[in-house]
């Protein structure tokens, strides 16, 4: 034989596998205004740096259901995996789970982070059984050692839906939906009879914390992965990259004086007070919809990135509920893993009380949220704007010898255990103690730095360049390669 015809034949296989389902199934797909998933290799990545691995596998099914290789991203290497829904419903084999594990394992191997992009309906019936590696064994692997991502961009069952709550960061589409089963097996099952988007389309998969981001289609939701991944280093083993040019120096911040009320009653939006202090505020907010009285968000400062992790005064007076907790926790420590430094903007009157909060669980999200800070290894800074009561102070990182590189205040901040109001109907105060109590609060981040409380009371107008200074202090303690924190993994 011929490299003539060794070679024809090659490409006749690999024209095979990029057909994926075929005409007629990819024009309907295309038709509902996804892209498939080839086309969605080629949007995520640096053109023309997509390298294919198993192209051949799965020989009646295109690739087996699954595009998988490596590529760029911003000519940082990563490894893609992209389920096919035209070819077998985008399910899995015995061929598809193993490139499903072996880009998973090259992903830790190389150090590189791994995005998958899911759109299918699980394994295949009749097609799995007996011992054999199974692919998220590989992605949990993963965990803290390389960033990973996760998108939801169609229908995702079963046990390729379990891909994305096991990853660092999952975004979806308006057209996704992801749940243990499907419409059928649910109807089969219990009765219940419902369609996708009630099962698990993006306003149920944020609700409950499964999905941090929704963007409207194919493009935009892999335009914000490049945008995640570029606040992020390869690996644990690595820091994170600088932000070329911009506005990177020192300036004051007096705009904060008309931004935040003096009055810690008032209302205003802690997103306001972001664009001011961070170098631009084109910011990447991870769960906007998920625990809105905190805002977790990459940003950078002086260039660096760094994770902020703020109160929000417009969602219940910045009270800590469970969402708001367990979202930043797992924020922190995806942070923590890599490196990014930790900016805490405290304005809170505390966990949120109630008997609906006690029976959601708030006191274990706090603590989580609590251990996930005290534990994390790098830099962090904290800045009370204007209160930070009982164990709300706590896991928004102010208290002593908790590892913080500097901890700022504004003057007038009201500390302690509760507010001066709920202090004075707790003790049923009459109007001369509850004065004085009011007093007291006044005052209370005042006594707080006589008594080093605080490493510093700063004008609002110092803010950036106090956060700023703190921040490249701290980075100056890095050794020059970075190794992984002593943790086994981030948990979903």
């Amino acid at each position: 034989m011929s490299w003539d015809a060794t070679l024809a034949e090659l490409a006749a296989h690999r024209d095979r596998a990029r057909a994926m389902g075929g005409p007629d199934r990819l024009a309907a797909h295309r038709g509902s205004g996804k892209l498939d998933a080839r086309g969605r290799i080629d949007a995520l990545l640096d053109p023309g740096s997509f390298r294919e691995i198993g192209t051949l596998v799965g020989a009646e099914v295109a690739a087996d259901g699954i595009v998988t290789g490596s590529g760029r991203i911003d000519g940082a290497p990563v490894l893609v995996g992209a389920e096919d829904f035209t070819s077998a419903a985008g399910t899995i084999g015995s061929g598809s789970n193993a490139k499903r594990y072996r880009i998973a394992e090259l992903a830790v191997r190389d150090k590189i982070p791994l995005v998958m992009l899911l759109e299918g309906a699980g394994f295949r019936p009749g097609k799995q059984g007996g011992r054999s590696p199974v692919d998220l064994i590989a992605q949990a692997r993963c965990s803290g050692l390389v960033p990973t991502v996760a998108a939801v961009l169609g229908p995702s069952a079963g046990h390729g839906a379990l891909v994305a709550p096991v990853c660092d960061f999952r975004i979806m589409s308006n057209a996704g939906a992801i749940f243990t089963a499907g419409p059928p097996v649910v109807a089969e099952s219990t009765g219940e009879h419902i369609d996708k988007a009630d099962l698990g389309g993006p306003k149920v998969a944020v609700a409950s914390g499964v999905i941090h981001n929704v963007a409207p289609d194919d493009a935009s939701v892999l335009a914000d992965i490049r945008r995640y991944l570029s606040y992020f280093p390869s690996s644990a083993y690595s820091y994170p990259p600088d932000a070329a040019g911009g506005d990177t120096g020192p300036r004051a911040t007096g705009e904060l004086l008309d931004i935040v009320p003096r009055d810690s009653r008032r209302s205003y939006d802690m997103r306001a007070v972001l664009d001011v202090i961070f170098d631009s505020p084109r910011r990447f907010e991870v769960a906007p919809g998920y625990g809105p009285a905190i805002i977790c968000a990459l940003a950078h400062l002086g260039g660096h990135p760094v994770a902020v992790v703020a109160n929000q005064p417009r969602a219940g007076a910045g009270a800590i509920d469970t969402a708001a907790a367990d979202k930043a926790a797992h924020f922190i420590t995806v942070a923590d893993s890599f490196h990014l430094p930790l900016i805490f903007l405290a304005d809170n009157p505390g966990m949120l009380p109630g008997s609906r909060s006690e029976r959601d669980g708030v006191l274990r999200a706090g603590a989580r949220m609590f251990a996930a800070q005290t534990m994390a290894e790098t830099v962090k800074l904290h800045l009370t704007v204007r209160k930070a009561y009982g164990f709300g102070s706590m896991v928004m990182s102010l208290l002593g010898f908790d590892g913080q590189s500097a901890t700022f205040g504004y003057p007038g901040a009201g500390l302690g255990a509760m507010s001066a109001a709920a202090l004075s109907r707790a003790a049923k105060a009459d109007a001369d103690l509850a004065q004085s109590l009011r007093d007291d609060e006044l005052r209370a981040s005042l006594s707080s730095a006589e008594n080093f409380g605080f490493d510093e009371l700063i004008d609002p107008r110092e803010t950036r360049d106090a956060l700023l200074d703190a921040l490249r202090r701290g980075l100056a303690s890095r050794a020059q390669a970075a190794q992984p924190v002593r943790r086994t993994a981030i948990w979903p």
